[in-house]
């Protein structure tokens, strides 16, 4: 089965043509990018939807995704919707994404609000944080939600077996928190899920619970504060490294294992994170996304197609009553 994706070329901090360029990376075998963006514009052979328009990260999303019919970004979410792609990504306005993605594709039966689900590089083997962004405000029954499209992207996509949930709080014990961790870590208790309890910020790398979930502000801040601290490590020990020629022989020995923890704490790795909750798949990538980013963010909603995520999403979670109890 070839797998078509929707691949929006516009709104990228680094231009369209490092999303073709990912795009021509990710074409193989099984996946067939297939482009949406303005006339003239070069994709080196890959099919390309001509579109007019393009959502800036400062529009209003609602506004926008309304005024702009025709912009690549609502063109290629339609296009799911339509049937003409199997998944959709961008690295456009991430509040845009989600407004066209609930206009076009709209939400699966139950679900209050969808989620984004991002990898998280963790030191015993990768897990998901969800919610990373959708959702500013929640309430507490959504993250019992969240806990079960976690536990299907833990299954399908990463392949754990017997995920277990936690809950990203101030400390592990269950009176810590705000009132709303309070009453989330209370429903997601009932929940009858596998429920391991809260989890804190400093250990979201080692890899204690297989799904992290909290609601969008927190998940956002915590990813993006995660992937800076990240950046900024791995980039002042390179600094050092060069500062003298002691460390240079010293870089030398240590570069294997330096390539290899490179290898697994860079975000472009993965790519993006599912907006999990649709009737389709929609992965929307980092804003300044390398061409090997918007690649792996790709290979990801293929891979999303490929394992029926929508399809067990909809089998797993319980009705809007069920969650509300």
């Amino acid at each position: 089965m070839t797998v078509r994706v929707a691949v929006d070329a516009l709104g990228s901090d680094r231009g369209p043509d490092e999303i073709v360029a990912g795009a021509l990376d990710a074409a193989e075998e099984g996946i067939a990018p297939v482009v949406f963006g303005p006339p003239g514009l070069d994709t080196h052979g890959l099919e390309h939807v001509v579109t007019d328009g393009e959502i800036a990260m400062t529009d209003k999303p609602a506004e926008a995704v309304r005024a702009r019919p025709d912009s690549s970004l609502v063109r290629a979410v339609r296009a799911v919707s339509d049937g003409e792609v199997d998944a959709a990504i961008s690295a456009g306005n991430t509040g845009a994404t989600l407004a066209a993605s609930l206009l076009h594709i709209r939400r699966l039966p139950g679900v209050f609000r969808p989620g984004i689900a991002v990898t998280l590089p963790a030191r015993r083997g990768p897990s998901v944080l969800i919610d990373a962004g959708a959702n500013a405000d929640a309430r507490p029954e959504h993250l019992v939600q969240f806990a079960h499209m976690g536990l299907v992207f833990a299954e399908e996509v990463l392949g754990s077996s017997a995920p277990r949930v936690r809950l990203l709080s101030i400390g592990e014990e269950p009176e810590k928190g705000s009132q709303f961790a309070l009453e989330a870590h209370a429903l997601l208790q009932a929940s009858g899920l596998p429920f391991d309890g809260n989890t804190e910020g400093r250990t979201l790398l080692e890899g204690e619970a297989d799904v992290v979930v909290t609601d969008g502000f927190t998940g956002n801040v915590a990813l993006k504060t995660l992937e800076g601290t990240i950046r900024s490590v791995l980039g002042g020990l390179r600094l050092e490294i060069e500062r003298s020629r002691r460390g240079r022989l010293g870089g030398l020995l240590i570069r294997p294992a330096a390539r290899q923890l490179r290898s697994r704490l860079d975000p472009d790795v993965h790519g993006g994170g599912y907006l999990l909750g649709l009737r389709g798949i929609v992965v929307i990538a980092h804003g300044s996304s390398s061409r090997r980013a918007v690649a792996s963010a790709i290979r990801l909603a293929a891979r999303g197609v490929e394992h029926d995520v929508v399809g067990r999403l909809s089998r797993r979670l319980p009705s809007r009553a069920a969650a509300e109890q």
